[in-house]
């Protein structure tokens, strides 16, 4: 079992013992993600630390996303709840890269690419996606 999946699990003991609605109710909705992914396929499976990452960061986007449209529709309850379980999931992410991180990354690629133009955008993407996984969205 993965690492993160096991932090989870005993994460989720805690917030339940503690009484803390909003971290139990966060940590069952990425632990179920989890389990719905690992029987996804032709066969179940096991998932390691990067797919787990993968699956929490997807679980960030919809709580960030949702929040947005809840704001916009005026649900500033319904906002913030999804915001809290965010802010938790964020706990279990890897940090993010800032903004001049990831452009000192981008001109290291360009200069080991040897890529020049917007039409060599696909050969810096392909060798830089797997540098910033889970520490910079597309």
């Amino acid at each position: 079992m993965s690492a993160l999946k096991d932090k989870l699990k005993a994460d989720l003991s805690v917030s339940m013992k503690s009484r803390d609605e909003v971290r139990t109710r966060t940590i069952r909705m990425a632990l179920a993600a989890i389990s719905t992914e690992e029987v996804s396929g032709k066969a179940a499976r096991e998932l390691s630390d990067e797919e787990v990452v993968k699956v929490l960061i997807k679980e960030a986007k919809k709580r960030r996303e949702a929040a947005e449209a809840f704001a916009g529709a005026g649900r500033t309850e319904q906002s913030q709840a999804e915001m809290d379980e965010h802010a938790v999931l964020e706990g279990y992410l890897p940090a993010q890269l800032s903004d001049e991180e990831l452009e000192r990354l981008a001109d290291e690629v360009i200069a080991e690419t040897g890529a020049s133009g917007p039409k060599a955008m696909g050969q810096v993407m392909k060798v830089l996606t797997p540098k910033v996984a889970g520490r910079a969205e597309g």
